[in-house]
């Protein structure tokens, strides 16, 4: 597979960064809101400087090393300096539990751990690991403290030649621990190969340039982050700027006005939020705005004001928003369309790095679609149904995994022995190349008379009610149960819960509840209809990129 890149040596991550340093030397590259940016220089001398001390302290090609940290600019140098010389980067998601934490510290055998001031405390309590020291992320500095000085005195061969060893592209780069929604996390062996072709795979999907900005704010240890967010933005000589805080939408709407990006990636869930809380309110706060909002060339004009309104909520300048990691609302998407913002839905998992599938600047949407297959990714569907050319979703690329850490059994399950890797996601491809997916095909529940039902389609529906957070569709003794978790903050305005009873407040949930059933079972096939709406009062448990952990409510 060709990409239109010069002067890269190879697929792996030191080629990448050298050509970038080479190409936008003095021009700046990470940064914190407001903060003095690193320059592309600065941040190749920092990689220097940190291999040297990696080295000095025994680490050498193929050993592990972790990183628990929120996003900031000494990420990428931590995570460019291990792979950089052919040791492997553990990421970890500094969202998971402490316990986790420490499992995948143990798991991967992590000689040395890069962690944040935030997350110290987690590795001051790991216990029965392999780790010799610990880097202060924050400043670059190693902890004493947390350092094996016994490790340290009997640590007499140091490499004194200047020669760097240099990784093959088909090594090891980086280490990744899923948080599943079935359970427990598996480690995802990455090479360098697999993630540099699927940076330089997204040319045809979106024109970066030096002068573009991304505003990053999902964690880098999530692979879309790290591929698209940070390898894709240094490759094309752009800048990417960090926030400090967790992006509710009122932090973002800050940053936004500060930074001004022209690109960013976001979960679904937040723009879900800005709609809801932003810009539905304005078109249903009345019943004459509800009627206009129903008329679909009113709501067509309106949606278009509101999406030139939105982009100027976003500084703007926004030419990109990748929307990935879950599914996008459908009643979101078709706002999207309308409103004529620049964002496009993209498709992938841990396991191809992660691209699979994504939209294109510029050419047409097909709502509720993930898009085109990326650039040398061949898609084809397994055991379709005659009917509607669904099937479980097959990908063959150089992105695809090198297989699952200790754990060839598992490996041999998911990559066929001609190297198609089997994504355990239902979908199917329309007549122009477009891909649409139906759900996990972990998730499919049978109906009576075989039917396939897909929770994620229904859920869709019944969270397009303004006072749904959230919903989750599961099967109880061959009855669909749906559990609902309500936005209370609306709730209280709408029943004016401060003067009622609660008992009144109970009731008049379980009425809205069952009139929204009703509402919810007319526009669903009747396979699909829902028997019970179940009030879910605290948030459902959630992986990194806000999918509700299935599994921790089955009945």
């Amino acid at each position: 597979m060709m990409y239109p890149y010069e002067n890269l040596e190879n697929f792996t991550l030191p080629a990448l960064l050298n050509r970038s340093v080479e190409l936008y030397g003095d021009k700046k590259v990470l940064s914190k809101v407001s903060q003095e940016p690193m320059s592309y220089k600065e941040l190749h001398e920092n990689v220097y400087a940190m291999i040297q001390i990696l080295k000095d302290n025994g680490i050498r090609k193929g050993d592990k090393v972790a990183l628990l940290s929120e996003n900031m600019p000494n990420w990428a140098v931590a995570y460019f300096s291990v792979s950089y010389f052919g040791a492997v980067i553990v990421p970890i998601l500094p969202d998971f539990h402490p316990a986790d934490v420490q499992h995948i510290i143990r798991h991967s055998e992590a000689k040395a751990v890069f962690v944040s001031n935030k997350h110290l405390q987690t590795i001051e309590e790991l216990e029965g690991s392999n780790m010799k020291f610990v880097i202060k992320l924050d400043d670059l500095e190693i902890i004493d403290e947390l350092t094996n000085h016994s490790y340290m005195s009997k640590l007499k061969q140091r490499i004194a030649s200047k020669e760097l060893p240099k990784p093959d592209e088909d090594d090891m780069a980086a280490l990744l621990y899923t948080s599943g929604t079935t359970g427990h996390s598996k480690g995802v062996m990455l090479s360098h190969k697999n993630l540099v072709t699927n940076a330089l795979s997204a040319y045809k999907n979106v024109t970066i340039t030096e002068d573009d900005t991304f505003l990053s704010i999902l964690p880098l240890a999530h692979t879309l982050e790290c591929t698209v967010g940070m390898i894709v933005p240094i490759l094309h000589g752009a800048d990417v700027v960090y926030i400090d805080k967790t992006p509710t939408p009122n932090v973002l709407i800050k940053a936004f006005s500060v930074v001004k990006p022209t690109m960013m990636l976001s979960v679904p869930l937040i723009i879900e939020k800005i709609y809801k809380n932003k810009i539905l309110p304005k078109f249903t706060g009345s019943v004459f705005m509800r009627f206009l909002y129903n008329i679909p060339f009113v709501r067509k004009k309106l949606n278009k004001i509101a999406g030139k309104k939105l982009i100027e909520t976003f500084g703007g300048r926004v030419k990109f928003f990748g929307i990935g990691g879950a599914a996008l609302s459908p009643f979101v998407e078709k706002f999207l369309e309308e409103a004529e913002f620049p964002y496009i839905v993209g498709y992938g998992l841990t396991e191809t790095s992660p691209l699979i599938a994504g939209g294109r600047i510029g050419s047409k949407i097909k709502v509720g679609s993930t898009g085109l297959p990326m650039v040398g990714v061949d898609v084809k569907i397994a055991d379709a149904n005659p009917e509607n050319g669904e099937g479980e979703i097959l990908v063959k690329s150089p992105s695809v995994m090198l297989g699952y850490y200790k754990d060839e059994e598992q490996t041999k399950e998911v990559i066929t022995e001609d190297g198609w890797f089997k994504t355990g996601d239902l979908g199917y491809l329309n007549e122009d190349g477009y891909l649409f997916i139906s759900g996990r095909s972990k998730n499919v529940i049978i109906g009576s008379g075989g039917e396939n039902i897909y929770p994620e389609q229904i859920e869709a529906v019944i969270n397009q009610n303004e006072t749904v957070l959230d919903s989750l569709v599961i099967e109880n003794d061959g009855k669909l149960i749906a559990r609902i978790h309500l936005d209370y903050e609306l709730i209280d305005k709408i029943f004016k819960a401060d003067n009622v009873p609660e008992s009144q407040v109970k009731e008049k949930i379980d009425k809205l509840l069952e009139e929204m059933r009703n509402d919810v079972n007319a526009q669903v096939a009747s396979f699909s209809k829902i028997t019970k709406f179940v009030e879910q009062i605290e948030p459902f448990v959630k992986t990194p990129t806000k999918k509700i952990k299935r599994y921790l409510y089955k009945e």
